[in-house]
């Protein structure tokens, strides 16, 4: 397999995802979380980081999350939001606000951004970045922020996102670090 495959002329396909995609996605998430993260966190570090991360079905209803397929395989996923939820899965309901976003005034949220193992640094994340910031875009918003883990920190500061704010969530029961960053569309 090509080390890049968007560059190679293999880029993925993107559609929308759906409540079927939903266990497929699940699925992939918990492997990326286990083996994206191996290099920069410790094991107590991965555990804690799945309080803070996964699923997040509101993108989904709200049309804004996207799966990437290479053919027949599921090769990542990752969303865009109008809502002010920076993180967070579908059980880190302290991290929740459901309100809309003014795309006058505030940046849209990149949310959820998840590669399978066996397409990571690929090519993949940088297709899904550019599909939602551009979604973004379309819907008014100038700017977007989301809020980094170590192992998606090159992709981002790649594409052009800078740190905003360092953060520690310790809701997982060990500290996670991860970066707020920002873009200007």
């Amino acid at each position: 397999m090509p080390q890049d495959l968007v560059e190679h002329g293999q880029s993925p396909t993107l559609r929308p995802a759906t409540v079927d995609d939903l266990p497929a996605l699940d699925a992939m998430m918990q492997q990326a979380i286990t083996r994206l993260q191996a290099d920069v966190l410790s094991s107590a570090q991965i555990e804690a980081s799945r309080a803070i991360m996964g699923l997040d079905r509101q993108l989904v209803a709200d049309g804004t999350y996207f799966v990437a397929m290479l053919g027949d395989a599921l090769a990542g996923c990752g969303g865009w939001s109008k809502r002010a939820t920076l993180y967070g899965g579908d059980h880190s309901t302290a991290l929740r606000e459901p309100r809309l976003l003014d795309p006058a005034t505030e940046p849209a949220r990149v949310r959820a951004m998840y590669t399978a193992p066996g397409f990571a640094r690929r090519g993949i994340g940088r297709a899904v970045l550019a599909h939602c910031e551009a979604a973004a875009q379309a819907e008014g918003f100038s700017a977007v922020e989301l809020m980094g883990t170590l192992a998606g920190l090159p992709l981002y500061l790649a594409a052009g996102y800078a740190v905003i704010e360092e953060v520690i969530d310790d809701r997982g029961g060990a500290p996670v670090p991860l970066k707020r960053m920002r873009k200007v569309l």
